[in-house]
């Protein structure tokens, strides 16, 4: 027969194990209501319901042709170096006459005043080369700004997912509150387990779990906790823990009930 010291010592070294088969439900890791950064009339919705899209794959475009216009006009001005490239000669020469009258005062054959009024018409160019060297910098910058205009003409899915509903189509006017279609993440899944308070300090997040989803869904999935809430329902007397369920072949449907086993940590 075993001592009773040494069964104590085994009981405490022996991992907690927990019940099984606390409720939970898979959703969507992600529901993405696509909007529009600025109002406009839609010139076109290119997915359906159902339709599988990618992160940055273009779902939508506005009415663009005034953006598209202002940026080739401003590309015009910011590339031309024709200012810029006349002040610098006019520059150049006027340099080159300022150093042949230094010369020639050095020979006592020009004036100081001659001298003079050179250096401020010197002064003068170089002040104009500045100009318009500020000038082609700021036409960049409008550049840039414009096509970040036209950009935002364009709805881009922030996500890999499905779409869920399409919302608008082309001819409608998108406002500020109108969003134009949902997209669920379905890779992963958020699986959210509803487990009793007694449990609460003896999960840790990184631990793994099996999800078993409800018929007529088979099969049992490892997911892993990635959050734990720490406000209980006092109702229930249950708390809420947050799992990850890889699904990439998107095989797993969301809005599904599901059990939860949690092996000792």
């Amino acid at each position: 027969m075993m001592r009773p010291a040494l069964v104590l010592s085994l009981l405490l070294a022996a991992p907690p194990v927990f019940a099984q088969g606390y409720d939970c439900l898979m959703d969507p890791f992600e529901t993405v209501e696509l909007a529009s950064p600025v109002a406009g009339l839609l010139d076109e919705v290119l997915v359906e319901r159902g339709d599988v899209v990618t992160e940055g794959q273009l779902i939508a475009r506005l009415s663009s042709e005034i953006e598209e216009s202002t940026v080739d006009l401003l590309a015009i001005r910011a590339n031309s170096t024709a200012v810029i490239d006349a002040q610098a000669q006019q520059v150049e020469m006027i340099r080159k006459r300022h150093d042949r009258i230094v010369q020639l005062q050095d020979r006592g054959i020009a004036t100081q005043e001659t001298l003079d009024q050179v250096e401020t018409e010197l002064i003068a160019a170089q002040s104009l080369l500045l100009q318009a060297e500020l000038n082609r910098d700021l036409a960049l910058k409008e550049l840039a700004r414009a096509k970040i205009a036209l950009g935002q003409r364009t709805i881009l899915s922030p996500v890999d997912g499905i779409v869920r509903a399409r919302v608008m189509g082309a001819g409608e006017y998108v406002d500020a509150d109108d969003h134009i279609v949902e997209i669920v993440q379905l890779d992963p899944l958020r699986v959210e387990a509803f487990v009793p308070v007694s449990l609460f300090g003896k999960l840790n997040v990184g631990q793994s779990g099996t999800v078993r989803p409800a018929e007529p869904i088979a099969g049992a999935y490892e997911a892993r906790i990635v959050a734990i809430d720490p406000v209980f329902d006092a109702a229930s007397a249950t708390f809420v823990v947050v799992l990850e369920l890889p699904n990439p072949e998107r095989s797993l449907p969301a809005g599904h009930r599901c059990t939860l086993d949690i092996g000792g940590s």
